[in-house]
């Protein structure tokens, strides 16, 4: 009996993580979406040539 328990709440747990690291790609998504033409990581190539 204890080990049908043990499982079914790491089964849950499981499930409970799934759920969480979906909601969290959906909202990351969201905000991709609203920010497309923004740079991903700023100062990312944009180095400052030195003028001759």
């Amino acid at each position: 009996m204890e080990t049908v328990i043990t499982v079914s709440v790491i089964i849950a747990m499981i499930m409970l993580g799934v759920l969480l690291i979906h909601l969290l790609n959906d909202r990351h998504n969201e905000r991709i979406a609203a920010f497309h033409y923004s740079d991903a990581l700023p100062g990312v190539g944009r180095r400052s040539r030195k003028s001759r």
